[in-house]
């Protein structure tokens, strides 16, 4: 785990065996720009660059409201 990751969890579609899921949730954005930016991520990045079809990458952002508390 680097710094301010908070999760990272791997999974398998169970519909399709050949789809694989990975699911990262970050404390802040400079933390996550700072993995994006790291060893570790460039040799993720070449592996997906060795798929038979083009990887799909998306980002989420979820802020919490003062007050309210993690689950």
């Amino acid at each position: 785990m680097e710094r301010g990751c908070r999760r990272c969890d791997f999974s398998q579609s169970v519909e399709d065996e050949d789809r694989l899921f990975l699911l990262e949730e970050w404390d802040t954005r400079e933390n996550l720009v700072n993995h994006l930016k790291s060893n570790h991520f460039s040799v993720l990045r070449g592996a997906m660059n060795l798929l038979r079809e083009p990887y799909e990458r998306m980002f989420y952002t979820v802020s919490r409201l003062p007050g309210m508390e993690e689950t």
